[in-house]
């Protein structure tokens, strides 16, 4: 593989575990996408926009997630991202999110 890295490059990714509390549209975005708000316990709530349509509001209500915590917010349309939510992306594009156990406490890092 060309693009290894080492321990240290990947400690530098925060990534915790959240529980989606509130599913909004995003109908000013580019991309049919949701706004999302995150429970991370105690880091707090964050909000973040994510192409994840493929699944209804209701599945994504008080489902535990994975997300990169340490990136800088960015702008997108009216809100701002605090957060990237992770998924693995199937050879069409779709997203499928990566689930953490259901024990797993909220803020918890993953390594």
């Amino acid at each position: 593989m060309d693009n290894l890295i080492d321990w240290n490059d990947f400690a530098k990714v925060d990534i915790r575990v959240g529980k989606i509390i509130v599913v909004n549209d995003f109908p000013e975005a580019r991309k049919p996408a949701y706004i999302l708000t995150i429970d991370f316990g105690k880091l707090g709530i964050r909000k973040t926009s994510a192409q994840i349509t493929n699944y209804k509001k209701e599945e994504l209500l008080n489902r535990g997630i994975a997300a990169v915590v340490n990136f800088p917010a960015k702008q997108i349309g009216s809100i701002m991202s605090e957060v990237l939510v992770l998924g693995g992306v199937e050879e069409d594009g779709t997203v499928r999110l990566l689930k953490p156990d259901p024990d797993c406490e909220l803020g918890s890092r993953v390594e």
